[in-house]
């Protein structure tokens, strides 16, 4: 379980996250939606120990102590707009540095079971460099899950992809669902965010204004109450 008490965010006197309150549970599949600059990647940076809260906290499965910084990370697959990929390096290559850099145990089984979930078995002798933004997004993903995460951590992972890679990534991270798995993905797209999601929160000036199933709202009804809470249209 990821529970988020009280958590704010500051830089300098502006606050990108204010007071904010949130429980995942494993088996969840949250989207995180709100108008630009609401704090949504803040949140995520904060969750993946990449950025620290300047109040409130965060406690993953009841891990708190620093020690356990490294096991927490191992635990957590994060996907931002930066790939973290190298570009001339091909694209096994890149896994392979990332596997011994989280100590991980066999790593040959695991960059190839990753290279077929991500479907990029084919090119896994291939320079980052030759390959599409579709490509390079697969391969940040397949990074992102060699650990094989608990919790995984999707930044506007859509955006600049065709309606085909779109479409495959639907696929990919519909299979990536698990009862003891966690996902928080935030998007401006509300069609995919509800057609994945389990879960929804609404943020907007940092703050927490709606939480709940998205099973109980159409598209449309969706659309509505996300104007009425952000004033903004969709």
């Amino acid at each position: 379980m990821i529970k988020i008490q009280g958590l704010s965010k500051s830089f300098g006197s502006f606050y990108a996250l204010r007071d904010l309150s949130l429980e995942i549970h494993p088996g969840e599949y949250w989207m995180i939606v709100g108008p630009n600059g609401a704090g949504k990647t803040t949140l995520l940076k904060i969750i993946a120990t990449l950025s620290q809260p300047t109040t409130g906290k965060i406690v993953i499965d009841e891990i708190k102590s620093e020690a356990n910084r490294i096991h927490i990370r191992k635990q957590i697959g994060f996907i931002g707009h930066q790939s973290f990929l190298y570009e001339n390096l091909t694209a096994e290559e890149n896994l392979k540095f990332y596997a011994r850099m989280y100590r991980l145990e066999n790593i040959e089984n695991r960059i190839a079971n990753t290279l077929a979930q991500v479907g990029l078995t084919e090119r896994k002798s291939d320079l980052v460099r030759t390959f599409s933004r579709g490509m390079q997004q697969r391969l940040s993903i397949g990074r992102a899950l060699l650990a094989d995460p608990t919790i995984i951590l999707l930044d506007e992972p859509f955006s600049g992809l065709d309606q085909s890679a779109i479409e495959n990534f639907v696929d990919l991270f519909t299979s990536l669902i698990s009862p003891d798995r966690m996902i928080i993905m935030t998007t401006h797209d509300l069609h995919l965010g509800l057609q994945l999601a389990t879960h929804f929160a609404v943020i907007t000036r940092g703050k927490l204004v709606q939480q709940g199933l998205t099973n109980l709202y159409t598209l449309d009804g969706f659309k509505s109450l996300y104007r009425k809470l952000t004033g903004e249209g969709h």
